[in-house]
Formats: C-alpha cells, sequence, structure tokens
C-alpha cells in the first residue's frame, strides 16, 4: 500500500489551498484536528458553507464555535465471498450499499477550552452475506464523540488534558485506528494528555473501548481497556521521523490457538520513516509483545517495511514500492501463545481491501505503484501474496476471527487490487476499485477455495 493511497484513506476529502485564502484549513478525517480559529467568511474563494465554518458567540471573539458534517454511501459487489465457503443459507454472492451520515460542533472558550461533539447514522441495505448487516456496517444512531479539551500553553508547545468519547488515530495506524473503512467506525471513552514540546509529542491515554450496538445507545466495555503511551518525532533535518509507543491492552475470556482465559498484552514498538534520498523512502515498523492469555505467556512480534521509488519524471508523478508485514503465530496448540494480537488496526490498507487477512499469523509480500495522475487523481494498483508463518496455527480474518486451521501448506493466496480516486473539488470525493483474490493451498485443503471478487465505488461530501 502506497503512502499516498493511505493517506487518502485516511483523509477522505482534502481542501484546495487557494493562494487568495491561505488560512482555510484542509479537511482531515479527524475533524477535531481542523484549525478554524484563523478563518472568517468572505475570503476571494468563498464557499456556501464558510458562515458555519467560524461563528463569532462573543463580540470579542473569544468564544466561537464551527460546525461540519460529512456525507458518505459505498456500493459493494462480491462475488465468492469467503472463497465460496456456503454458511448456512447465506449465499456468497451480494451487492448492497452502506452510508453514513457524521456531523459535528465545535466550541471555543479562548485558548484554553473546548468541547466538541459528533453524531454519526450508520446504514446498510440488505446484507445476505454470511453475518448480515454486521456492526462494522450499521449503528442505527449514535454519539461518535463528545469530549472536552483542558490546554496549558508552553513556551515550546502546550500540554492538552482530553477526557470523554474520542476517536484514536496513532502512526501509520498499523495498530490503533478509527477504522475509516468501517462504515459504524471506532471510538473510545477514557482520557488522553498530549504533551507537545518542539518536534516531539507525547500522548497518554487510559480509555476502554465502545463496540457498537447497531440499535441502543453504544456502551462502554469496561473489559477491552486500551492504554499506555505514543511519542511521536516529526521529521528531522534528514527527512526521517520516529515513533516510540508502549501499548497495554486486555480482553476477557479468549481463545488463542488452544489456550483460553482473559488476556493482557503489552506492546512495545518503534516506527521510522521518511526520505533516504530525492527519489527513494523507507518505512520501518516493528513491535513485541508479552503478557498472558489465561495461563499461558505470550511472546509474539509484528514487523513491517516499506520501500518506494519515485522514477525519472519521463514516467510520470508515478511512485513503485514493495513492502514486507509479518506477524508471529503459534508453533503448537494450547500452553504458551506466539500468536500477534493485531489490537485495533487499520488492515485495509496494508493486506489488500478485500480485508480477508488479518495481521496474525501471517506473512505478506507486497508491491505496487501509485500514479497521480492528475493533481487530485490517483490511480493505484497493488499485488500482496499471503502465507500463513505458522501451520500449527490458524488463518485469521480482517477482523481478527480464526476462520481456517489444519494446514499442511503454507500458502493462503494472492491479490489484486486497483483503485482510482479523485476530489471533485473542495467538497466531493469519489473512488471506484477493483479486487481479486486467488485462493491457494492452504484454502484448498481445508475447504471451500473459489477465488473472489469485489467491486466497490463511492463517494462522499464533506462540509
Amino acid at each position: 500500500m502506497t503512502l499516498a493511497a493511505l493517506l487518502l484513506i485516511a483523509t477522505p476529502l482534502v481542501s484546495a489551498q487557494d493562494a487568495s485564502a491561505p488560512e482555510r484549513p484542509s479537511y482531515t478525517f479527524l475533524r477535531q484536528a481542523e484549525d478554524w480559529s484563523r478563518f472568517f467568511s468572505g475570503a476571494a474563494d468563498a464557499d456556501t458553507f464558510d458562515p458555519i465554518k467560524h461563528v463569532e458567540i462573543t463580540s470579542d471573539g473569544s468564544v466561537w464555535a464551527s460546525f461540519g458534517g460529512r456525507v458518505e454511501a459505498r456500493f459493494e459487489l462480491w462475488r465468492n465471498f469467503l472463497f465460496g465457503a456456503e454458511i448456512g443459507d447465506a449465499p456468497v454472492d451480494d451487492e448492497f450499499v452502506v452510508s453514513r451520515v457524521i456531523v459535528h460542533g465545535d466550541l471555543h472558550v479562548g485558548d484554553r477550552f473546548r468541547a466538541y461533539v459528533e453524531g454519526k447514522s450508520a446504514q446498510a441495505t440488505e446484507r445476505e452475506l454470511a453475518g448480515g448487516r454486521r456492526g462494522i456496517d450499521m449503528d442505527t444512531i449514535a454519539l461518535q464523540q463528545a469530549f472536552v479539551d483542558f490546554t496549558t500553553l508552553t513556551e515550546n508547545g502546550y500540554v492538552r488534558i482530553r477526557p470523554g468519547r474520542q476517536a484514536l488515530l496513532f502512526g501509520a495506524q498499523r495498530l490503533v485506528s478509527p477504522l475509516p473503512w468501517g462504515n459504524t467506525l471506532r471510538t473510545w471513552d477514557g482520557v488522553t494528555a498530549e504533551w507537545r514540546t518542539g518536534p516531539w509529542s507525547v500522548t497518554g491515554l487510559a480509555t476502554w473501548f465502545v463496540p457498537v450496538d447497531k440499535t441502543e445507545f453504544n456502551g462502554v466495555d469496561r473489559d477491552q481497556p486500551l492504554y499506555g503511551v505514543y511519542a511521536r518525532r516529526d521529521v528531522n533535518e534528514s527527512g526521517r521521523g520516529l515513533e516510540l509507543y508502549g501499548l497495554g491492552s486486555g480482553r476477557e475470556n479468549v481463545v488463542v490457538n488452544g489456550t483460553a482465559g482473559d488476556a493482557r498484552r503489552w506492546t512495545l514498538g518503534a516506527r521510522s520513516w521518511g526520505a533516504l534520498s530525492e527519489r527513494t523512502d523507507l518505512e520501518i515498523e516493528a513491535a513485541y509483545q508479552l503478557g498472558e492469555v489465561g495461563e499461558g505467556d505470550v511472546s509474539a512480534w509484528f514487523v513491517a517495511a516499506e520501500a518506494g521509488w519515485k522514477p525519472m519524471d519521463a514516467l510520470g508523478d508515478a511512485r513503485f514500492w514493495v513492502g514486507l508485514d509479518a506477524a508471529s503465530g503459534d508453533d503448537e496448540f494450547g500452553g504458551d501463545v506466539g500468536t500477534f494480537d493485531q489490537l485495533y488496526p487499520l488492515r485495509h490498507a496494508y493486506l489488500g481491501y478485500a480485508d480477508f487477512v488479518g495481521r496474525q499469523n501471517s506473512l505478506a509480500v507486497s508491491a505496487g505503484v501509485t500514479w497521480r495522475l492528475e493533481e487530485d487523481t490517483t490511480l493505484s494498483i497493488d499485488a500482496h501474496h499471503f502465507r500463513v508463518m505458522e501451520s500449527d496455527d490458524a488463518l485469521y480474518s480482517a477482523g481478527g476471527q480464526p476462520i481456517r486451521s489444519g494446514f499442511t501448506s503454507s500458502e493462503v493466496g494472492h491479490e489484486v487490487d486497483v483503485l482510482l480516486q479523485t476530489n471533485l473539488g473542495r467538497h466531493v470525493r469519489a473512488y471506484a476499485g477493483y479486487s481479486r483474490f486467488f485462493a491457494g493451498a492452504a484454502l484448498e485443503e481445508t475447504g471451500a477455495a473459489e477465488d473472489v471478487d469485489f467491486v466497490y465505488v463511492g463517494t462522499s461530501f464533506t462540509f
């Protein structure tokens, strides 16, 4: 997965920066990251929604509010879902539409206090595939975020305390992501604290996951804590950035390759990224997990690397890349646990758009290219080869559930993804893609092994 394609997934629409209105912020996926404090309507590139982006409540402008939202829809077509495995009466071919509406209000009182509220409704037409309309497809109406910020300015930055319901996004989203591809998104309840000084930011968190209840209020799950520290140094003079993290997590009553019980893990990791030269770049991320699952000790790991190259201009504005993504598995049934726990990732950006393979007991070797056809249009073509790391462990789905086991072959299969994305002005983004999954020997020897076709077309309107 190219970095450009990842950014287009994580930031569905980027507002054009007009030279006559340099202070107009870009729209971002996490809307609370937008800074409308210095924006005022009446700019040369005036927009219909300008009057609601900075609304002064007091005459001196110290109290102001901002409002916005996003409307999205995506059509999906599947053939031979789950490799053609028949589960109950569910068909393996289907077409459906998922959609969501998100609106927010953002109140600022001076530089020290902020209150942010975001509501959501996520819907899906009748999905007849296995699982029906799942928790990642449908959430009738929900309080997606509701937090306050208490900020203290320092000489070189700030300290910000944020209690409440909030989306979390760290690094390249391999471990913690609000899951922009999932129709219902992710959110957590708890407290985060960020200290920013110079090029460094350090975020501490003590939160609990909020699972989706499709028709009722989404309550916090106290059995799924996520806590720890995430530190980031921005790209320095040499063109390299650095992240260091320690994340604690827990789940109740889990089973991992025959070992059952409550799970408590620490994930200790680092990520480095940036330019190696004018035309090459390199990203590396690795993490080690320790802890317990029931009576078994945990020793697990993952490593991901991606190298990119921009050829001579004769090939246009293109970036070619190769990548490796490996996560440990368990070498025997029961006892101690060697299976990596992928936590709350954005798998979609790294392990194929069909979302069949999770970052647990997996090895993926990938390559691709992204062309910027025009300023706001990109075409990406990616190829992936998937294997299991340990044949005594399972193949895990994108959601982290075991879906096949009992292998003699480690070859899961191959996937080819094609994605076209474009921004149609300031507010509208459109995209279309096709993925083909070619089933390998490990699937053929453990059940249905039909090749899978996945077609999707989507659009969003952001204001």
